[in-house]
């Protein structure tokens, strides 16, 4: 069983009084320089931990964080929230308490209890994919900041993608490659009528298209198609496409899974990527964008960029009331072979 490393302790291989390290150890400001080094070199050697319990009894912060998700923790590219997130906590000496729901309602409301057991200071909420949410039972008054998901009111901070400048970015680098049939096989059911309200449906096509106007390059119904995300349904799309009278030359992927069947039919019909025909996927799965060969360009979601900010906003807001932001960030190209 591992042995607490008391004050008393460090106080003996410091060489000083209990008190100096008690002065150390919450930042007081009558500390001689000396001392305040030598506190915290046995700090360091001895590899001390502080009580969170005992930080909050004595009217401290708990240097605690909750993060709840749905199925992010078991979603290998959405996974760098939780890595951006903590690494703000890290470095602001504050730990992170992760608790993966797997979707599941009454396990997020557990999760709920439990960070208020333990005194967090404020909860990131975090979806796998971005979408609006409902928030789970219990989180009145413990500051919430949403990272990849948002209330339909917007009543609560959130930060997202920005989907419509992956969509715009995608298509701008297919025509800055000289392409000027450039088609989309977008997310979801062909049946429009049916289609739920991602933001990643709508965002990403409202920014192809708009690339296309700024490029006067018209709109063309005939190479937006979208997919349910089978690797039939995929298939089929790349195969529709392609037998156009005038087929395009690039093709836009609603995501990476999306372009690897996109490759795999293209392949079946004598096409090479990307002389005859470039293609470009979105999510930047590193196991397919870097598997695929010629390697895939794809346009990178920003998880861990938007763990680092929701992080940051709660710390940054400490007792204090969180204004409602909302915030889209970027969506970069990754450059590869495939354009």
């Amino acid at each position: 069983m591992e042995t607490r490393v008391t004050i008393k302790e460090i106080a003996r291989h410091a060489g000083v009084g209990t008190t100096t390290v008690s002065r150390v150890l919450n930042n007081h400001p009558y500390v001689s320089d000396d001392k305040r080094r030598r506190v915290e070199e046995a700090i360091a050697a001895l590899h001390y931990r502080p009580s969170q319990t005992a930080r909050h009894l004595r009217g401290g912060s708990s240097g605690l964080l909750g993060f709840l998700t749905d199925d992010v923790a078991t979603t290998p590219y959405a996974v760098d929230i939780i890595r951006g997130a903590q690494d703000v906590a890290w470095a602001h000496h504050m730990v992170l308490l992760v608790a993966d729901s797997g979707g599941n309602t009454h396990f997020a409301e557990a999760a709920v209890d439990v960070f208020r057991e333990r005194a967090v200071e404020g909860i990131v909420y975090a979806a796998m994919y971005h979408r609006p949410v409902q928030l789970p039972a219990g989180l009145d008054g413990l500051p919430t900041v949403l990272a990849n998901c948002f209330l339909e009111d917007r009543s609560a901070p959130s930060v997202v993608p920005d989907e419509f400048d992956g969509g715009y970015h995608a298509t701008t680098a297919a025509i800055n490659a000289g392409h000027q049939r450039i088609g989309f096989i977008n997310l979801w059911e062909e049946n429009k009528a049916a289609t739920p309200p991602f933001p990643a449906i709508y965002g990403r096509l409202r920014g192809y298209r708009q690339a296309l106007q700024d490029h006067d390059i018209p709109y063309d119904g005939s190479l937006a198609h979208f997919s349910n995300q089978t690797p039939q349904s995929n298939y089929r799309h790349t195969q529709e496409l392609m037998a156009l009278p005038q087929p395009p030359t690039a093709i836009f992927c609603g995501n990476d899974k999306i372009a690897m069947n996109c490759y795999s039919a293209l392949a079946e019909l004598g096409l090479r990527v990307p002389q005859d025909v470039a293609v470009i996927g979105y999510d930047n799965i590193a196991h397919i964008a870097e598997g695929l060969l010629p390697t895939l360009t794809t346009m990178q979601l920003p998880h861990y960029e938007m763990g680092k900010w929701a992080v940051q906003y709660l710390i940054e807001n400490r007792g204090r009331t969180m204004e409602p932001l909302q915030v889209a960030l970027p969506c970069p190209l990754v450059a590869r072979e495939s354009v």
